[in-house]
């Protein structure tokens, strides 16, 4: 039995639970290393308790899944057949009398709930999403290994970026040139749509990229992450398209500053609370604290959102193995909009930083 498996099972063991459900493709992922895009269809793994787990694809999958899980029982459907229908039936068979069920609440959709409320009716249903949150929060080193490589191709991209700007190129032919060059590296996905965001777009913290052409004086903030084996990075970087002026040159070295305390900062037994205001106190002190409108960062793995949040409210502290974005930003409308972002690991000693693109304000020369 894998260790993640058998972490499950033994919380399964604490909370009297007859079966867990597991129906995202990230969670499907972490627990049998087999990634599907189902898109309408029904992907599962199915824990037991003390038995060997069975994963239900559509029939055209299972060989891919038989390659890549282990002591896992595949199990295939036609599309002509109702997945949720077999689905119940393998668990009725292997347990019987059902009496409590976790299941991904928040991925679920009803009407795969009204089939196993039909088969179950009596079965009480708890959540397993904060459970394999949890899990996933703290990585192992090989998980550290790939997501170091999903950094190194963001580094990669940031500067292909970077080394694109000129006059008059719009946002969206840089994002071309970027997710140009990662392809012929290899790269199939990105961790989400990658941005580009140029003098007064760069002050809105998640606009959308367009038309808009790059122009001396600018700012122009780079965020965006690759997916490498299944896992994310996500990095965020600004530099100046020719000079920029004096005010957002001290918001750029604000920034900065702050980011740098709280990667320093993010050490084991510190909490997610301290952290954020490490970076919020430090803006706030600057004058700039109403335009700091986000959370510093998140957990970063399978997906680019996990565990942690971190937040000026989250009491959590940090473990060694926890994978986070640190992310401050200053975004004054008309004036600047400036993030620096890196994904670090806390680690016995002093933080990871897995993203290397340089933080020092690079000045463009168009």
């Amino acid at each position: 039995m894998n260790a993640k498996l058998e972490s499950l099972q033994n919380w399964m063991g604490e909370e009297n639970i007859d079966v867990s459900i597991v129906t995202s493709k990230y969670n499907v992922f972490y627990l049998s290393n087999f990634y599907s895009e189902p898109h309408e269809r029904l992907v599962a793994y199915i824990a037991i308790k003390g038995q060997t787990p069975f994963l239900i694809c559509p029939s055209m999958e299972v060989e891919d899944a038989k390659k890549a899980t282990n002591n896992v029982e595949i199990i295939g459907y036609l599309d002509t057949q109702d997945s949720m229908e077999l689905l119940t039936n393998e668990i009725e068979k292997r347990v019987g009398l059902v009496k409590t069920v976790a299941l991904e609440k928040e991925h679920l959709h009803v009407a795969r709930f009204e089939s196993l409320l039909k088969k179950f009716p009596n079965a009480v249903w708890k959540s397993l999403e904060d459970k394999l949150q949890k899990l996933r929060m703290v990585k192992d080193s090989d998980e550290i290994a790939i997501i170091q490589k999903a950094c190194e191709l963001a580094d990669f991209a940031v500067e292909v970026g970077v080394n694109t700007l000129r006059e008059g190129i719009s946002e969206m032919e840089v994002i071309g040139q970027i997710e140009y060059e990662l392809k012929k590296k290899g790269v199939r996905e990105m961790s989400f749509s990658t941005m580009v965001l140029t003098g007064a777009n760069a002050a809105s913290p998640h606009g959308t990229p367009g038309a808009t052409k790059v122009k001396k004086g600018d700012l122009v903030l780079f965020d965006l992450g690759v997916v490498y084996n299944g896992y994310c990075s996500d990095i965020t970087r600004t530099v100046a398209f020719g000079d920029i002026n004096v005010e957002q040159a001290r918001i750029y070295e604000t920034v900065k500053t702050a980011e740098m305390k709280a990667v320093e900062a993010s050490r084991i037994g510190r909490t997610c609370a301290e952290i954020d205001s490490i970076a919020r106190n430090h803006i706030r002190e600057a004058g700039y604290g109403d335009y700091f409108p986000h959370r510093l960062g998140h957990g970063l793995g399978l997906s680019v959102h996990e565990y942690p949040s971190l937040t000026e409210t989250n009491s959590l502290p940090l473990e060694k193995g926890m994978c986070f974005t640190v992310e401050p930003g200053i975004y004054v409308p008309n004036v600047a909009g400036v993030r620096i972002e890196d994904d670090i690991v806390v680690t016995e000693n002093e933080p990871l930083i897995l993203t290397k693109f340089p933080k020092e304000l690079q000045i463009i020369k168009g």
